[in-house]
C-alpha cells in the first residue's frame, strides 16, 4: 500500500501535464529562434520569452525564490542589459559574418554536443534517482538553505559569477565608448560652412505662434499669415497631425463654432 501511494503522490496531474507540454513546445520554439534569428535584437527577445516561462516551471514546482530570481535577475536585469546593449552597439544582419577566428564554429559544436550530453546525464539522474536531502535542507525554508549553500558551500562559484557579470558589464561599455578622431567644428565654422553651402542660414523657427498657440504640431506663420512648414517635424506632417492655424483656418474655425452655438441656442428654445 505505501509503494501505491508513493508512485500516486509522484504522479503529474492532468493540468500540470498539459501546462508542461504547452509551456515546454513554446520554450524549445523560442530557444531555436534564439539561434536562427538573423537579427539579434529578435534573439535576444526570443531567450526572454524562453527565461520567463523557465521561471513559470519554477513556480509551478513550487521554487518560488528561483521563480522570481528567473524574472527579476536573469530575464529583468540581465536580458534586458544584453538588449539594451546590442540595440546601442548596432548589431544588425548587414554585419560581416566571416569568420575571424579559424575553426570557432567546429569548437562551438563540440561545446554544445558536450553540453548537451552534461544537460541529458543530469536530467536522467533527476528522473531515476530518489533524492533524501531535499526535506532537510529545506526545513527552515527555500531562502534560508539556499542563503546556505551559496555562502558556504558555493561561495567561490556565486563570486566568480558576480565577477564574469561585472566583467560583462565593463566590456559592454568598452564597446560602445568611441574616441573622438577629430576636433569638435565651433559654431563660427558650422555658421560659415552653412552659409558657403547656401542652406537656411538662421535657425530654424521654433513651432506654435505667439500669444496664441505652443505646440510641435502647429506650424509657426509667416508675416503674410501663410504657415511655414520648417517650423513642423516631417513625421507630424506625413502622418496628417499638423494642425492649421493660418487665418483662413481660425475664420473658419470661428465660422463653426458660431454655427454650433447657434444650433444649441435653438434647441435650448425649443425645449
Amino acid at each position: 500500500m505505501s509503494a501505491i501511494a508513493a508512485s500516486a503522490t509522484s504522479m503529474t496531474s492532468t493540468g500540470e501535464a498539459i501546462q508542461f507540454w504547452i509551456l515546454g513546445t513554446v520554450a524549445v520554439i523560442g530557444a531555436l529562434a534564439t539561434i536562427l534569428m538573423k537579427k539579434a535584437v529578435h534573439s535576444a527577445l526570443s531567450l526572454a520569452g524562453t527565461m520567463i516561462i523557465l521561471a513559470v516551471f519554477y513556480l509551478a514546482n513550487g521554487a518560488y525564490f528561483l521563480g522570481v530570481v528567473q524574472v527579476i535577475v536573469y530575464t529583468g536585469a540581465i536580458m534586458m542589459l544584453f538588449l539594451f546593449v546590442v540595440m546601442l552597439v548596432g548589431v544588425t544582419a548587414a554585419d560581416s559574418l566571416k569568420e575571424t577566428i579559424k575553426g570557432q564554429r567546429w569548437l562551438a559544436a563540440l561545446c554544445g554536443l558536450g553540453f548537451g550530453i552534461l544537460l541529458i546525464a543530469g536530467i536522467a539522474n533527476a528522473g531515476l534517482t530518489h533524492f533524501n536531502g531535499l526535506g532537510r535542507v529545506n526545513s527552515g525554508g527555500h531562502i534560508e538553505g539556499l542563503a546556505q549553500l551559496i555562502f558556504t558551500k558555493y561561495v567561490f562559484a556565486f563570486e566568480i559569477t558576480g565577477a564574469l557579470l561585472i566583467t560583462a558589464a565593463v566590456g559592454a561599455m568598452v564597446l560602445t565608448h568611441r574616441e573622438r578622431t577629430e576636433r569638435a567644428a565651433t559654431q563660427r565654422e558650422l555658421a560659415e560652412k552653412r552659409v558657403r553651402e547656401g542652406v537656411q542660414l538662421p535657425p530654424l523657427p521654433a513651432p506654435g505662434v505667439y500669444a496664441r498657440h505652443n505646440a510641435v504640431d502647429v506650424a509657426g506663420l509667416l508675416p503674410d499669415g501663410t504657415p511655414s512648414e520648417l517650423t513642423v517635424n516631417r513625421t507630424l506632417r506625413a502622418r496628417g497631425q499638423i494642425r492649421d492655424v493660418s487665418s483662413q483656418a481660425i475664420d473658419d474655425l470661428k465660422a463653426l463654432e458660431q454655427a454650433s452655438s447657434e444650433r444649441l441656442g435653438r434647441e435650448e428654445a425649443s425645449k
